[in-house]
């Protein structure tokens, strides 16, 4: 069955904010409240927001039962998870998705936040993969956030990327799913792992060793995960890291070391990931990939 998408925002409605995984203080979050208000929104700020317990934002039971709230909450219509970090895999099984059910709502974040994602499209809903309130101010991130917003209140997106050496032509159709490599492959044979058959995948992550980034795409590969792709989109690899020993190959070439043994259609070079162009993709909407010499295009 198709992923179900949540009904898209209209001003005047109530969304909130909350902290699943790393601490934030309101302060971080103050300017995505003025702008979420600029968008005719009503902002409310979850428990999470400004909790400390080490580099948690509260422990796990805060973080759960903030994050269970405003997912029960009928008047909030969408959850804005305020930053990434590490913590939201450990919230998971004890949540309750019943009410949600009753009343989807749209969840935004990424990093971190792939473990959700991935979680609600194994449930059957679409989720947004986007720039955070943590970032929503950051320069350079005008276009993410304007893409945050189009997707929220209905509007299709597209995107372009520049041709790519290692880039292999051809177009492909499916459901997106993706994110965070190393989430990715955290979740396999969790209940929170989203089938990638028949979909396009897409893929970004951030400091890595060069060596981790072959080790995770391997586990990818000998578990099945690869062969019945629609297509691979890779966004940023940022801020990788190498031993002394340099592993001997750059982050996309070892993505294309993996992907050169399927027939799909891979684009590179797209702007999504951890830099501040981060455009917003929607997890479980169908999207239309296509990868040519003069460069790909993306579209849901």
């Amino acid at each position: 069955m198709p992923a179900i998408a949540p009904p898209f925002l209209q001003p005047g409605q109530r969304v909130a904010i909350v902290a699943t995984a790393r601490k934030v203080s309101p302060a971080e979050v103050e300017a995505a409240t003025h702008i979420l208000a600029a968008w005719g929104l009503e902002v409310v700020l979850g428990e999470s927001i400004g909790a400390a317990a080490h580099q948690f934002a509260g422990d796990d039971e805060l973080r759960r039962r903030d994050l269970q709230r405003q997912l029960d909450d009928p008047a909030i219509r969408a959850i804005f998870c305020a930053r990434g970090g590490y913590g939201t895999a450990r919230l998971l099984d004890e949540l309750d998705f019943s009410g949600f059910a009753r009343a989807p709502k749209w969840v935004a974040g990424f990093s971190d936040i792939t473990v959700l994602n991935g979680h609600l499209l194994q449930l059957g809903y679409q989720s947004i993969h986007g720039v955070m309130p943590f970032a929503f101010g950051q320069a350079g991130g005008e276009l993410a956030l304007s893409s945050l917003r189009s997707v929220l209140f209905g509007e299709s997106i597209s995107y372009e990327a520049p041709a790519h050496p290692l880039n292999r032509p051809g177009t492909a159709t499916g459901e997106l799913v993706g994110g965070n490599l190393s989430l990715l492959q955290t979740s396999t044979g969790t209940r929170s792992q989203a089938s990638f058959a028949g979909r396009i995948l897409f893929l970004e992550d951030l400091d890595e060793y060069l060596y981790h980034v072959d080790r995770m795409l391997l586990h990818l590969h000998r578990s099945g995960q690869l062969a019945g792709l629609a297509g691979l989109v890779v966004g940023h690899f940022s801020q990788m890291r190498d031993n002394a020993i340099p592993f001997g190959q750059e982050a996309y070439e070892i993505i294309d070391h993996y992907a050169r043994r399927y027939s799909f259609p891979v684009g590179y070079n797209f702007p999504v990931g951890h830099e501040a162009d981060n455009r917003a993709l929607v997890v479980g909407r169908p999207a239309t990939l296509i990868v040519g010499t003069e460069g790909n295009s993306l579209s849901q």
